[in-house]
């Protein structure tokens, strides 16, 4: 005997209805993964086995060149771009230039600091630029820097934690640490006063207002031209030397 299904009236249409609205709310899902992945600054990983897979082939691949641990945190940085590359570079060459070639000390394009001679890899930063003077009470690890260096450079890119590192460069007790605006050139000098680095007014040197520091014998200040802001450094020791970067 033949079976007959019954037709029930409006079936097909709640059946395409049904199909809109899943369609509809995985294009809405699709869309909020989207806004997290385009608005996320930060990710924080409380799963001890994917974070280690996670450095591991970092390590593996070889991009944690400008990895960091923050007391035992470990943090990642963007990757630089080709306008931070050339500023530390035209930098790191002006220190190079007024320190290493002088014999008044040792410049680092980078290089690893911490508070701690052993287990240094548990808490250390990596600054741009890394100026240690002959007299310096930084001690080479080969590997890192224990103790503060006399003179730090930190190119900012927009959102880098700059700043954040501060207190532990205080801590160490950094001579003076300069930190550059990547894309609008501002200046910031610190230098430590036997507590902490506080920031530092600009002076009058050569008839304009300066950030001269009292470690290298420069000065610092922006300096707008054609193709926008830059940088423009002058010697301050009385033998000739200016560049703008």
């Amino acid at each position: 005997m033949a079976k007959y299904v019954s037709h029930q009236p409006g079936a097909s249409r709640r059946t395409k209805h049904c199909a809109r609205q899943l369609a509809d709310q995985e294009d809405g899902i699709n869309l909020a993964k989207a806004r997290i992945l385009a608005k996320v600054s930060e990710m924080r990983r409380i799963d001890p086995d994917f974070c280690r897979a996670l450095i591991r082939e970092r390590q593996e691949r070889d991009m944690d060149k400008y990895d960091e641990v923050w007391d035992g945190v470990y943090v990642v940085p963007a990757l630089p771009t080709n306008p931070h590359q050339d500023l530390v570079t035209g930098l790191s060459t002006i220190l190079y230039i007024v320190i290493a070639l002088e014999s008044r000390g040792r410049v680092q394009a980078g290089a690893n600091v911490s508070d701690r001679r052993s287990g240094w890899d548990h808490n250390f930063r990596g600054p741009d630029v890394v100026v240690v003077l002959n007299e310096s009470r930084a001690i080479d690890c080969t590997t890192h820097w224990f103790g503060g260096p006399d003179f730090l450079i930190e190119a900012r890119s927009p959102g880098d934690e700059s700043y954040q590192k501060i207190p532990f460069y205080s801590k160490i007790q950094v001579g003076e640490l300069l930190i550059i605006h990547r894309d609008t050139r501002q200046l910031q000098l610190y230098r430590h006063n036997g507590q902490e680095l506080v920031l530092v007014d600009p002076i009058d040197f050569q008839g304009g207002k300066w950030l001269v520091s009292q470690v290298v014998p420069l000065a610092f200040r922006r300096k707008m031209s054609r193709t926008g802001p830059r940088t423009e450094v002058r010697r301050t020791d009385g033998k000739p030397g200016q560049w703008v970067v």
